[in-house]
């Protein structure tokens, strides 16, 4: 009995012992195997890797050096821990996967026609004692598809609310929808996103409300995705969808004459020029105050006369309807004399400025003439009326009465003359 205890008690200690050395072995195995791609300079055995991102159908390389080798293989495997190269030996039947390039210290494969389910972590290993592993992202992009746009299948009344949805699916992660109208961005509402039923992908969808005013007819709305994937030179597919808005809206109208200066005896038009959408077919005109005229005929658009006459001047009136509403405007008409040159519309101001100076000119020559002439006849008149009273009053000095101051004066001359006689 006492031989058996000694015995047993001498093998308990040695198998504690090497299940000891096992658990330090296995430890260190673990310690050394490197599941992770940061670089150890002290270990020039240590792989390096790189992650990497594709998109869906793009093209992935794949990369694993080290400093040094001791004859030992390199490998990669995919994410189920699936060999795909060992050194350049092909492990796994899968014609995307192709070598590139295989040396001692490197090995670089490529995987092409990438699919969402090559997204996970791949491993590249060095069968050196301790086997030495790095591990490389791989992150697949789901490319979203081409932005669709509902909402406005048809046209929309002016200054109406229209709310429009873009929706874009395939993506991953979740792309953002942006809006624009003519080049300018415009606020929609918090982009809506839902995962597809059997994908790790999601499907986008954004809303765009506003009023719509005429001047957005025919304007350009564009719903636009960005994506990472957008960046990708592998990425396929439309990332931005346009479509015209049409707007319904009332005329608005101009009268267009077919001259600015209208004569006497000629023919001449006046156009109603409308604007609006649909294009207005039906046109109303009339003369303000009155009939139109009897040479003035309505052909649609157009207010024709054949031979224009002064009484045809008036503020005429054009109506243009589109179904949508009604526009209309007014035109003054002033038809000028036919000696007036249409050619020069300031001929007529011009030369109506140049006869009422040289009429003014002439009267004031006249007036002049005329003053010069009462002032040289009223001194003339002064002047003989003084001596005609001093002769008539010649002889009255000594008259006793009138009548023989009279007398004397009318007989002055003559006893001037008897004064005269000589005796011998």
């Amino acid at each position: 009995m006492s031989g058996m205890r000694v015995r047993q008690s001498m093998t308990f200690p040695s198998f504690h012992r090497a299940a000891l050395r096992a658990l330090a072995a296995l430890t260190m195995l673990i310690a050394t195997s490197v599941r992770s791609n940061y670089v150890f300079d002290e270990d020039p055995f240590q792989p390096v890797t790189q992650d990497e991102t594709v998109s869906v159908g793009g093209v992935v390389i794949l990369t694993c050096t080290v400093k040094e080798n001791d004859n030992s293989s390199l490998q990669w495997s995919n994410t189920a821990q699936q060999t795909l190269y060992f050194g350049e030996k092909r492990a796994l039947r899968d014609n995307r996967i192709q070598l590139v390039k295989s040396t001692a210290t490197e090995l670089i494969i490529s995987i092409a026609e990438v699919q969402l389910s090559d997204d996970g972590e791949y491993t590249c290993s060095i069968f050196t004692m301790p086997v030495r592993t790095a591990r490389a992202t791989v992150t697949v992009l789901g490319v979203p598809g081409k932005p669709v746009i509902t909402g406005f299948e048809d046209a929309v009344q002016e200054d109406s609310t229209v709310t429009l949805t873009c929706t874009s699916s395939g993506s991953k992660p979740p792309a953002k929808l942006h809006w624009y109208l003519n080049q300018e961005e415009k606020p929609g509402r918090p982009d809506v996103v839902e995962s597809n039923p059997e994908e790790p992908t999601y499907t986008v969808t954004s809303e765009l409300i506003f009023t719509v005013t005429r001047n957005d007819n025919n304007a350009l709305i564009a719903c636009v995705v960005d994506h990472p994937s957008n960046a990708n030179a592998n990425a396929n597919g439309d990332k931005k969808t346009e479509q015209s808005l049409s707007v319904l809206f009332s005329p608005r109208v101009s009268i267009q004459p077919e001259s600015d200066l209208p004569r006497e005896g000629e023919k001449f038009y006046l156009q109603c020029v409308a604007n609006g959408n649909p294009e207005p077919t039906a046109f109303v005109w009339r003369r303000k105050d009155g009939e139109l005229p009897p040479l003035a005929k309505v052909d649609g658009a157009f207010l024709r006369f054949e031979s224009l006459n002064k009484t045809d001047n008036g503020i005429y009136e054009c109506q243009a309807d589109n179904g949508i509403g009604m526009g209309d405007v007014s035109h003054t008409l002033l038809v000028q004399e036919a000696g007036v040159n249409a050619a020069d519309p300031t001929a007529m101001s011009t030369s109506s400025g140049v006869d009422h100076a040289v009429i003014g000119g002439v009267v004031a020559v006249i007036v002049f003439i005329m003053l010069c002439l009462l002032i040289v006849l009223g001194r003339y008149l002064i002047r003989h009326k003084g001596t005609y009273l001093t002769h008539e009053a010649k002889g009255s000095d000594d008259a006793p009465d009138a009548d023989t101051a009279i007398i004397n004066a009318e007989g002055g001359h003559s006893g001037v003359d008897d004064k005269k006689e000589y005796f011998i």
